[in-house]
């Protein structure tokens, strides 16, 4: 099969591999008939995302129809169309039965590896490094999904798979963002990063009752969608400080709840901070570059909430936690519980309330990957959202 893998640092090839094949008797294999490139796999391609192996397969937003199917998998038959969540459960742990599904204590088949970068493991994830499983990825023309009668959601004949491929993800993740954030009726909600899980956190946050959402970007196509479609007011931080900006639009109070959809990689020029950051990482002196995280601790109100869907990888530097701390700050966190929330979000997209299609802005074969990878980390010709079909 034709997929594409990962060589190095800026370096996605589509090659041809051997197919996938059922290795327990929980897998199934689909063939992809969507993938996309998320906003996380460019951690990986920037050089970020630690213990990947020149060869991987990448990619974790995936959907498809089901070819082969283990002995022990009783949902699911040939022929079935599923989207995989981008994570890996097992739905009897400790972790599973409390339906937070990325902390799953069973799918890491490497989990001696996270815990020492760690303290513990979470879940095995597709594509994204040896650390977390090694397990191959999406971006590619079949899958093994393991755990299948778990990780899977069947969806209905007749629904485009544009509409529903991002319940592998993005959707989930934006969701659970909003959620994380404790949004009370009538809340502000500042929303840091406007590629698409910053957009579906901000249309989460109308859903679950924000007064005001405020987006915060330097992309002019990103912050153009999230004032159209998004309905949100809308800071480019090219333009203005944002601590300032935002003291004005709150008369001085803060936002009420503060959404880092950035992670690991602020923008390098964002502010001086930004700027050593970046140095410091290409200097090996440091892994992330947290601008976002300090200026949303900054920020928010006294007593809000700060929640981070953002990807952070290892220790942040000069995090203000004595502010975090006076200011009775809370923060919520974590790899998204993808399988929580699949069945009421494909509730939404099929009652019409949500059509996830919206943030699409490329579509292509596995092919064009490599190049498409470019564009959409240089944030060229327009790229929110790549969607390919093997």
């Amino acid at each position: 099969m034709k997929a594409l893998r990962w060589h190095g640092k800026s370096d996605i090839r589509c090659e041809t591999v051997p197919d996938p094949q059922i290795e327990d008797a929980r897998d199934v294999v689909i063939k992809v008939t969507s993938c996309a490139i998320c906003g996380s796999d460019l951690h990986i391609y920037d050089g970020y995302t630690p213990t990947m192996e020149a060869g991987d397969i990448v990619g974790h937003e995936t959907m498809g129809e089901v070819v082969e199917v283990g002995s022990g998998v009783s949902k699911l038959k040939v022929g079935d169309r599923i989207v995989v969540p981008f994570n890996i459960a097992c739905g009897e742990c400790f972790f599973c039965q409390k339906q937070m599904f990325s902390l799953c204590d069973r799918s890491n088949p490497n989990a001696e590896e996270a815990r020492k970068l760690m303290g513990q493991s979470p879940s095995g994830l597709f594509g994204y490094s040896h650390m977390l499983g090694g397990f191959a990825g999406g971006q590619a023309e079949y899958l093994r999904v393991p755990y299948a009668d778990v990780g899977h959601i069947k969806i209905p004949d007749g629904i485009p798979d544009e509409q529903v491929l991002f319940l592998s993800d993005i959707f989930p993740t934006g969701y659970m963002a909003a959620e994380n954030a404790e949004i009370e009726p009538g809340d502000t909600v500042a929303v840091w990063g406007c590629g698409p899980v910053g957009q579906f956190a901000i249309q989460s946050a109308w859903m679950l009752g924000a007064g005001r959402v405020i987006a915060i970007d330097n992309v002019p196509e990103r912050l153009a969608l999230a004032a159209g479609i998004g309905r949100a007011e809308t800071i480019n931080f090219d333009d203005v400080k944002v601590y300032d900006r935002l003291m004005e639009m709150t008369a001085g109070r803060g936002p009420d709840r503060c959404i880092d959809a950035v992670g690991a990689e602020s923008h390098a020029t964002a502010t001086l901070d930004a700027v050593v950051d970046k140095v410091k990482a290409s200097l090996y002196l440091g892994t992330d570059r947290p601008h976002v995280l300090r200026e949303a601790i900054m920020c928010c109100r006294k007593g809000g909430t700060i929640s981070m869907p953002g990807v952070y990888f290892g220790f942040l530097d000069k995090v203000p936690m004595g502010a975090f701390m006076n200011k009775g700050l809370t923060l919520k966190t974590g790899q998204t519980h993808t399988h929580r929330y699949l069945g009421p979000l494909l509730e939404k997209i099929l009652s019409g309330d949500i059509d996830p299609s919206f943030v699409i802005t490329h579509r292509a074969s596995l092919e064009d990957g490599p190049e498409l990878y470019r564009k959409f980390r240089d944030k060229e010709d327009g790229c929110i959202k790549v969607v390919m079909n093997p």
